[in-house]
């Protein structure tokens, strides 16, 4: 028997030893930045995913990041069999073998912000914060081309015969002789501000911030096209055919008549904002704010091709029975019912999809949006309505719910509590920072904490009356979530996962294969803890991996804990006053006890197992160990 007990302890601890977080199965999607294609596959660039391609027209979608060393991809191009991928500070990366491999090939350039690629025979330009730039040997060199470029920053080029033209904010650009030589053709364009140009025959099409405008003279003249354009931040443009269509901060607009007429063209979309548009013979695919959309008829429909893109920016997670919620950036909420293993979207009524906060409250289920206010669900995310009366701001970061009382954290406006399911709402912020940003609530007990945006963790005991911070080893005050596990506080920052066992008078790093440490979210779900990242999706690991990780501060006194394996009771011997806590191997806690000097601990009335003891003095945890009780 003893034997069996020794092999297990052994086997548990080396489990603890290799604890790590690993990655659940999506929710699936994220914000596109960049499309591509390149004969069947099909290239997505990302915000802090990298690049994802497919090769059955988005059905599933697999990263190839391999040498990638940034992942923030704004644009992509194809020149034979070369992929270019322009990043946000990492400059340009080249592939040879359909992205299995990436190279830096930033030789010359001296601005690593790439926004925009063309091709044009041999030569490659690149289009970045700091002008244009030509490489004539697959990227391996570059030199600026900037003359005559009165605008530096690039955000578009495009290729029409032997012109290249670039949409700057201050206006159209073309060069004649590769960039040698820059002339401004602006006549008739009133705004400025271009992010998008396409060719379409011999029509160019420059996308504003003022709409759509048509040159059919190289550039000499331009006329504003934007009937029945009901936005006119233009994003983004692509050409299919004889059919113009423009990525809007509202969604896409087709035009059937050289830009004559716009239609919107929005219909199973989830998110509107449309950085990139894309077409691979009669399909067009969307990049969005919520991944990527394909239409196969003009885009009259479009279906969300996300399966295997894991970028999803996580903003919120919510348990409720067997179900996990995750309220994404643009993808609004997406429902579990496996552990994560596959992903529903739920946003029926959902007129804001982005979802910053999640709560339960029973059979209730509360969204709180970035500029929509709070959603209520009573049919697990079924249906969604507003509940928005007497709620001051409507920028609800965060949502707590102890008891009848709904807390409500905003940003600047501080924390807002309802006792009546959101029909009324009072700010109470006596003893926060003035304007503050609470990101995240927790409750624990009688215990309220709320994470602010810079001034840390603030623990209220009367219900939000008062409040004060606690913050001793937090090593950011950037606190983007909390959750709570027993008596224990969980907080994510942009540093990674801290955790409190003594009410939060003490904080412990525990990011052990945490890749991503930018933690938007955090929830606990039966024995485990998930963690919802910047750019990578929902991660997850043991409660009892996490709690069996946190470190021992100094302390001086020696500390016993015997008998090991113990009966019906042990023995905590040690100079002063402490704590004594108990967990199980599902991390709950299972005893608490105070102990001053030589003090027997009563374990008679729980089952034989092996216990995690913590024992805690008013400067944090002093001894953490193993006992197993038997009888």
């Amino acid at each position: 028997m003893k034997k069996l007990l020794l092999i297990t302890i052994i086997l548990a601890s080396a489990t603890f030893a290799k604890a790590q977080w690993q990655q659940t199965n999506g929710p699936y999607g994220g914000v596109i930045i960049s499309l591509a294609v390149s004969g069947t596959n099909i290239f997505a660039g990302t915000q802090g995913g990298g690049v994802f391609m497919t090769t059955d027209y988005g059905n599933s979608w697999t990263a190839v990041n391999n040498g990638l060393t940034n992942m923030n991809v704004y644009s992509l191009a194809v020149s034979g069999t070369n992929i270019f991928a322009g990043t946000q500070g990492g400059g340009v990366f080249l592939s040879s073998d359909n992205g299995s491999n990436w190279t830096a090939v930033n030789n010359g350039l001296t601005n690593m912000y790439v926004r925009t690629f063309a091709v044009s025979g041999i030569n490659i330009f690149a289009g970045t914060s700091g002008g244009v730039f030509l490489s004539n040997d697959n990227g391996s060199n570059w030199i600026a081309v900037n003359s005559g470029l009165t605008s530096s920053a690039v955000f578009s080029l495009a290729v029409s015969g032997t012109d290249i033209f670039a949409g700057t904010y201050g206006g159209v650009f073309l060069t004649t002789d590769n960039g040698s030589n820059w002339t401004l053709v602006n006549n008739g364009l009133t705004n400025a501000a271009v992010s998008s140009l396409v060719v379409s025959g011999t029509d160019i099409f420059a996308g504003t911030s003022g709409g759509v405008f048509l040159s059919n003279d190289n550039g000499s003249n331009w006329t504003a096209v934007n009937n029945g354009l009901t936005n006119m931040y233009v994003r983004s443009l692509a050409v299919s055919g004889t059919n113009i269509f423009a990525g809007t901060n509202v969604g896409v607009f087709i035009s059937t008549d050289n830009g004559g007429n716009w239609t919107e063209v929005n219909y199973g979309i989830s998110n509107t904002h449309v950085p990139c548009l894309v077409e691979s013979g009669s399909n067009i695919f969307a990049g969005i704010y919520g991944g990527v959309f394909l239409s196969t008829d003009n885009g009259n429909n479009w279906l969300a091709v996300n399966n295997g893109i894991t970028n999803t920016d996580v903003l919120s997670l919510a348990i409720s029975g067997t179900g996990i919620y995750s309220g994404t950036r643009g993808g609004g909420v997406f429902l579990s019912t496996d552990n994560g293993s596959n992903w529903t979207a739920v946003n029926n009524g959902l007129t804001n999809t982005h979802v910053y906060s999640l709560a339960v409250n029973g059979t209730d289920i509360f969204a709180g949006t970035n500029g929509g206010g709070l959603f209520l669900s009573s049919d697990n995310g079924s249906n969604w309505t507003a509940l928005n009366n007497l709620l001051s701001s409507t920028f609800v970061l965060t949502l707590a719910v102890s008891g009848n009382n709904i807390f409500a954290g905003t940003a600047g406006d501080g924390i807002f509590l309802s006792n009546d399911i959101g029909s009324n709402w009072t700010a109470i912020n006596n003893g926060l920072p003035t304007s503050t940003a609470v990101s995240s609530l927790a409750v624990s007990g009688n215990n309220i904490f709320a994470g602010t945006s810079g001034g840390g963790v603030f623990l209220s005991t009367d219900n939000g009356s008062s409040w004060t911070a606690v913050n001793n080893g937090l090593a950011n005050m950037y606190i983007y979530s909390l959750a709570v596990s027993g008596t224990n506080i969980f907080a994510g920052t942009y540093d990674g996962v801290f955790v409190s066992t003594d009410s939060g008078n003490n904080w412990q790093d525990v990011c052990s294969g945490l890749t991503d440490k930018y933690i938007i979210n955090l929830s606990v779900f039966g024995t485990d803890i998930f963690a919802g990242t910047y750019t990578n999706g929902v991660w997850k690991r043991p409660l009892s991996e996490v709690l069996e990780g946190v470190e021992e501060i100094e302390n001086t006194n020696v500390i016993f804990v015997y008998p090991n394996p113990a009966n019906n009771s042990f023995i905590v011997d040690i100079e002063g006053a402490v704590s004594v806590k108990l967990y199980d191997m599902l991390g709950k806690e299972v005893l608490f006890q105070n102990a001053n000097g030589k003090t027997e601990i009563n374990i008679s009335h729980l089952p034989n197992g092996i216990y995690s003891v913590r024992v805690i003095s008013k400067e944090g945890v002093i001894k953490s160990s193993k006992i197993v009780k038997q009888n």
